[in-house]
């Protein structure tokens, strides 16, 4: 069974694995950068960072979380929020993203948050139900515009 815990600056290398095998769009180095500003502490997003650690001692999933004072679907301000949620494809199926969930609510509950949030992807499928399954509604479905000026 997984461990989780708060990211130390020795799970670096670790979390920068996962983080870009979830954002494969961002560079080694932009990953690195939001890695280094969060260890010297800038903490707005993520605010925290969950290791999910296996039973041989490595990082198999992590989570991170950030507070946003406004959601659309939620009923209050200052909601709790899930930026990030991975697990290797190899510890799928063991219940460790339903214990990285479990920590995330446990954090958010600890800091007085009534409401956890969080997206996905329209063709992310497998994200969509792993959120159902663990108590997620989905609250409504965009889509996103910008225009040049």
């Amino acid at each position: 069974m997984a461990i989780i815990r708060p990211v130390t600056e020795s799970d670096s290398s670790q979390w920068l694995r996962m983080r870009h095998a979830l954002w494969p769009d961002g560079s080694l180095a932009e990953h690195q950068q939001d890695i280094d500003r969060y260890f010297a502490g800038d903490r707005r997003e993520p605010a925290e960072v969950l290791l999910a650690i296996a039973a041989k001692g490595t990082p198999v999933g992590f989570a991170e979380l950030s507070v946003r004072n406004i959601v659309d679907g939620c009923s209050t301000d200052n909601v709790a929020y899930l930026e990030g949620w991975y697990v290797d494809a190899d510890a799928r199926g063991r219940s460790v993203g339903r214990r990285l969930i479990q920590a995330v609510e446990e954090w958010a509950r600890s800091r007085g948050y009534r409401e956890l949030a969080s997206d996905t992807h329209l063709e992310n499928t497998g994200s969509q139900r792993a959120h159902a399954r663990l108590g997620f509604e989905e609250t409504e479905r965009l889509v996103l515009f910008r225009k040049v000026l």
